[in-house]
């Protein structure tokens, strides 16, 4: 096989809400050269903002489920999430493609795409409570929910996890997840 014909790694972002992971994922696209970003199809009203993504009716969803028009889905936070097939196109062609997933979906994620490079994504309690009530997108209740979720552990079995603390100055995170991703890429592709 030739070194053309080796798909890029998917790299999965995972962490609780308001770790940071878009900030993250944008920084990276924008220091390593050939890195791309996979967008998230989900049920949700365009006009709620947060992330670029692709909006859709749970009827629309449900008839890309049966297509089958997804790579991988699940629910989380009473929406559903996706990733498109052509996550495969983008693999041929880049150093390594970002996804923001889920963690319950990591398992099934690394049996669908086969080289995945999981970046788990954490700030301290404190952090990410005030990162939350900053965001505004989340009521009290909401957001204590959400933290008690940050504690949920990854699943056993991973290959390749890379946790990255993003408590403090994003430049430290971006720097340190770009040197731990540097030997996954496509460097023909970089």
């Amino acid at each position: 096989m030739s070194p053309g014909s080796v798909k890029a790694p998917v790299i999965a972002v995972v962490g609780p809400s308001g770790v940071g992971k878009d900030s993250l994922m944008e920084a990276l696209l924008e220091r390593i050269p050939g890195l791309v970003r996979q967008r998230r199809i989900i049920t949700r009203a365009p006009e709620l903002g947060g992330e670029d993504y692709d909006a859709v009716t749970e009827d629309r969803f449900a008839a890309l489920c049966v297509a089958p028009g997804f790579a991988l889905h699940w629910e989380a936070h009473g929406l559903r999430y996706a990733i498109p097939r052509d996550i495969d196109e983008l693999r041929n062609r880049a150093s390594g493609v970002l996804v923001n997933l889920s963690r319950k979906v990591l398992l099934e994620a690394e049996a669908a795409f086969g080289t995945l490079v999981i970046l788990s994504v954490t700030a301290t309690p404190e952090v990410l409570a005030e990162r939350l009530m900053t965001r505004g997108r989340e009521d009290r209740a909401e957001i204590e929910r959400r933290l008690a979720r940050a504690a949920t552990p990854m699943p056993a079995g991973l290959s390749q996890v890379i946790e990255i603390d993003n408590s403090g100055q994003l430049e430290e995170a971006v720097q340190a997840a770009e040197t731990a991703l540097m030997p996954w890429l496509q460097p023909e592709r970089v």
